[in-house]
Order: structure tokens, then C-alpha cells, then sequence
């Protein structure tokens, strides 16, 4: 296993020339720097657009920069519904990633193909030009433990196959009507 170091996956993102897809699993996760502003959501403060624009702004910035020159960045969440109060944060907030130029799907997990089985241990992943596989390995309440570089081409091969098949499948965020409880 190759643990990757903070500034080699900011490399790696920001050296992909075509495409880098986001396959997301997890129902919640545990981004320390999004405590107070989750911790804030649950209670029913909605904080006003320009605020998460300003909060998401790093992300947003990098998103805009790789499409505007003519690359792709897609994200796929896969979900349970009805959707968990995260999912929920998550869901409110995806403008700003798609405002950017990020293409965001979401599929509830009760559509996925039965026989289906996900490549690297159903870990979260991205998917870079259909060459590098960077895994997200996460602790049990959804911190993460880091990131793994996979260069082998079955695994990347695997991983672009359930790419394709679940983007099918997907709904687009304008299209998405989360179920909730």
C-alpha cells in the first residue's frame, strides 16, 4: 500500500489532464472542518450562499480553473434514502460544486445493479484520466485515515467499468429529489 502524503494528492489533482471522477459511498463522514458548520445546519441555521461560497472557495477556485481549460470533474454519490442529515448538508450545499463547473450525480443505493461488486473494497475513490486510482480509506466514524495511490491497471480497469455503469444510472443534482425521512 502507497499512503499518499497531503501535497502529493494536491499534485496528482492538480496534474490530471482530462477527467477526475469522485466516487462517494458513505452515508456521513466525519471532515473535521466542517464540524461547526454541520454542527450548525443541524440546528436550523442555514448559513447565507456567500458565506459557503467563501468557506468552499478553495475547492470552488480549483474546479473552475481545470474546466475552464476544457477538463472534466465529475462526482457520483451513492445513497441511502431516506437520506441521512449529512447527505442532507451535503445535498444543500452541492450548487456551489456544480456553480463551478463540477458535474454531480447522485444514485440511491437501493438502484444499484445486484450483482454488482465494487473494485478496492467498496472504498470511496477517484478515478484520474482512467490511469490512477486514488483510494479514500476512512475510520469507522467517517474521519479519514488517508489516501492510496493505485497504478494497477486491473483495479484502474475495474474502477472505470463501475465509473461507466453507475453514471448511467445516476441522476443528475438539478434532477435530484432526496428522500427524507
Amino acid at each position: 500500500m502507497r499512503w499518499l502524503a497531503a501535497d502529493e494528492w494536491r499534485e496528482l489533482f492538480d496534474g490530471f489532464h482530462k477527467d477526475a471522477f469522485h466516487l462517494e459511498l458513505r452515508d456521513s463522514y466525519g471532515v473535521a472542518g466542517e464540524a461547526t458548520r454541520f454542527g450548525r445546519w443541524l440546528a436550523g441555521e442555514r448559513q447565507p450562499y456567500e458565506e459557503v461560497a467563501a468557506w468552499f472557495s478553495d475547492w470552488t477556485d480549483k474546479v473552475r480553473a481545470a474546466t475552464q481549460a476544457g477538463k472534466t470533474i465529475r462526482r457520483l454519490r451513492v445513497v441511502t434514502e431516506p437520506i441521512s442529515d449529512y447527505i442532507a448538508f451535503e445535498w444543500h450545499d452541492t450548487p456551489h460544486n456544480v456553480g463551478a463547473g463540477e458535474d454531480v450525480r447522485w444514485l440511491s443505493r437501493h438502484r444499484l445493479p445486484a450483482d454488482l461488486t465494487f473494485p478496492i473494497e467498496g472504498n470511496d475513490f477517484w478515478l484520474l484520466d482512467d490511469a490512477q486510482v486514488v483510494v479514500n480509506h476512512f475510520h469507522d466514524d467517517g474521519r479519514s485515515r488517508g489516501k492510496e495511490l493505485i497504478t494497477d491497471p486491473d483495479v484502474v480497469a475495474a474502477c472505470a467499468r463501475v465509473r461507466d455503469l453507475l453514471w448511467e444510472l445516476a441522476t443528475p443534482h438539478a434532477e435530484y429529489e432526496p428522500v427524507t425521512a
